[in-house]
């Protein structure tokens, strides 16, 4: 009698462990997206977890305490985890603070579909248009206001330079690229796309890789040759997009030495005090509503080799002033800012912002026409 229940206990226990396996296996690998992924976070999380089982701190997942790393030692049968342990806590202080995923950022890969035809770009996102009314906090060049956040002062008489980077007769000229490619938007329809939870997708329909399509089409309509690198270098994993992203620069320079201007295009992300999602739009007489676009230039202030980021800026400033004399609100102020963004590969790199989460499609495909429009007329002036 005592045996059988015995056998009884011990079957209860198994199953009740194997169940509170199988609930930490799921909590562990949420968010991935395959079983590759799956395995990789299992793998990952488990020698922390059997350390926080032992140390009776199950309820923490934000990585191992001052006592618990003391404890270390006093667990024989964890002591060979130590060093992965340590791995993943110095991987994360020393990861750059703009390459870290925010929360809930996996994209979902989808197949790629025609745009779904809509009557408009009325998403019901509430819309803004960001214009600068105060110069305080600006440095001001003409019609550009620039927000610097560097160390460096400016002045309108270095800023107003030519810019060095030119035209030639040589092809490719441009390179657009995305180093967060899975920046996506809010469509007005929503025809069953999943978003991860802060609009991030691999479908082109709705991410700025169809705003790096449009820009292509329009400089190759001007003449330009341009070349399009559709690769979502955040993808599978947002963390070290820009070491990607860089790599693949470094890449088509070597293959393509006639570039000269390289574009990395991007989507802003604007919320309102509730949460909410905001648009930043401009209106264009004759087109429709227009998404408004932000350059954000890089320097040497952060440490980071960036001899030329003078350059940039000069470029920057004299498009901006070109698509502001055309569409007085189509842009909000220029950014300088320490970090670089892989703006020290070339003389004529740009950041461009398309809109924002919030912006319908539609509107930021208008937007990043235009914007290339006004590049390709600043370029081909500035080659006569």
């Amino acid at each position: 009698m005592e045996r059988k229940r015995f056998a009884r206990l011990s079957q209860r226990l198994g199953a009740l462990l194997l169940a509170g396996v199988t609930l930490w296996t799921v909590y562990a690998t949420a968010g991935s997206v395959d079983a590759a992924g799956a395995w990789m976070a299992v793998k990952r999380e488990l020698p922390l977890a059997l350390l926080q089982w032992q140390l009776g701190d199950m309820g923490q997942r934000d990585g191992l305490s001052a006592p618990s790393v003391l404890m270390l030692s006093q667990a024989p049968i964890l002591l060979s985890a130590r060093g992965e342990i340590s791995d993943l806590r110095r991987q994360a202080a020393e990861e750059p603070e703009d390459e870290r995923p925010a929360p809930v950022t996996q994209p979902v890969r989808e197949e790629s579909q025609p745009a779904p035809v809509t009557a408009g770009a009325d998403n019901g996102v509430t819309a803004k248009t960001l214009i600068p009314t105060d110069p305080s906090g600006y440095t001001v060049c003409g019609k550009v206001y620039i927000r610097n956040t560097t160390q460096y002062t400016l002045s309108n008489e270095e800023l107003l330079k030519p810019f060095a980077a030119e035209l030639t007769g040589e092809a490719p000229q441009i390179l657009i690229l995305h180093s967060h490619g899975s920046e996506g938007y809010t469509p007005a329809v929503d025809d069953g796309i999943v978003w991860s939870g802060d609009h991030r997708t691999t479908d082109s329909r709705y991410n700025v890789v169809r705003m790096g399509d449009a820009m292509a089409e329009v400089f190759a309509q001007a003449g330009i040759s341009v070349l399009h690198d559709r690769t979502l270098y955040d993808y599978p994993e947002y963390a070290g997009a820009y070491d990607r992203s860089l790599a693949g620069i470094d890449r088509y320079l070597k293959e393509y030495p006639s570039i000269r201007f390289v574009l990395d295009v991007h989507r802003d992300a604007i919320e309102a005090s509730d949460g909410s999602q905001v648009k930043v739009v401009s209106e264009i007489e004759g087109q429709g509503t227009a998404a408004q676009l932000s350059l954000i230039m890089g320097s040497d202030g952060g440490g980071l080799s960036h001899p030329d980021w003078m350059e940039n800026l000069r470029l920057a400033v004299a498009v901006q002033e070109q698509a502001l004399t055309d569409y007085p609100t189509l842009m909000r102020p220029l950014l300088l800012r320490n970090s670089r963004y892989n703006q020290h590969a070339t003389t004529g790199s740009l950041l461009v912002e398309v809109g924002t989460a919030g912006n319908a499609p539609e509107e930021a495909e208008l937007a990043a026409r235009l914007f290339a429009a006004e590049l390709a007329k600043t370029l081909e002036e500035r080659s006569k």
